[in-house]
């Protein structure tokens, strides 16, 4: 009974890899249709959320079935109320990748008011926060949980120095408020992705220790 329980077990983690490599892909495809203006490429990115939705449904059926059907000890229930939880950040993740997309398909036509320097570095910082958590949890790994939320200051900062400079453009030029705005739209989306990948760490070191600080992010 417990070697089956343990093979769920396995399958509940590979179905979270797919997922996280799901969104991870969403996120760096989303980046870079925005720096190529590939608008074909971004609506691709908002149809494809709906896969990502379906997984989630896939992998909240087996979490419940493994609740249901067997009977988990502790540590066994933490890591399956994790995976729940932890779906639920990522979905969100997804979310958000298609609304950078739909962004880009909306500045499609337009001259960048300036050339996109942090944004990319946001997206590729917040496909490691997302990485590494999802790998924290698979190996139950708390120290690289913990560097995960460290890393969100990283995220926080390049977000700070994007606000900075389109508000000194705005200043040097009003024509320049509408995209200033969008551009510094789609870095708040990165960093609330950066914000789930936190939570999702926060969720793993529950799962490994018994204990969370109640952060959340909506």
């Amino acid at each position: 009974m417990r070697s089956r329980f343990d093979e769920q077990l396995t399958g509940l983690n590979n179905n979270l890899i797919e997922m996280g490599a799901l969104i991870e892909h969403a996120i760096g495809s989303a980046t870079k249709a925005l720096q190529e203006r590939d608008v074909a490429a971004a609506k691709k990115i908002m149809a494809d959320d709906g896969i990502i939705d379906e997984k989630e449904k896939e992998i909240e059926s087996l979490c419940l079935k493994l609740l249901l059907h067997q009977q988990p000890v502790a540590r066994d229930l933490r890591q399956i109320s994790t995976a729940l939880k932890m779906i639920t950040d990522m979905e969100r993740i997804g979310d958000q990748a298609a609304d950078i997309s739909e962004l880009c398909v909306y500045l499609n036509g337009q001259e960048f008011i300036k050339r996109l320097e942090h944004i990319p570095q946001m997206a590729e910082a917040t496909i490691k926060m997302v990485t590494d958590s999802i790998d924290a949890f698979v190996n139950k790994d708390l120290e690289l949980a913990q560097s995960v939320i460290a890393y969100d200051d990283v995220v926080d900062a390049l977000y700070v120095s994007i606000k900075q400079d389109l508000i000194g453009l705005i200043h040097e030029d009003a024509d320049a408020g509408e995209q200033a705005f969008d551009l510094l739209q789609i870095a708040k989306y990165y960093e609330r992705i950066g914000d789930h990948a936190e939570n999702i760490a926060e969720w793993v070191i529950f799962s490994i220790t018994g204990k969370h600080r109640n952060k959340q992010v909506l």
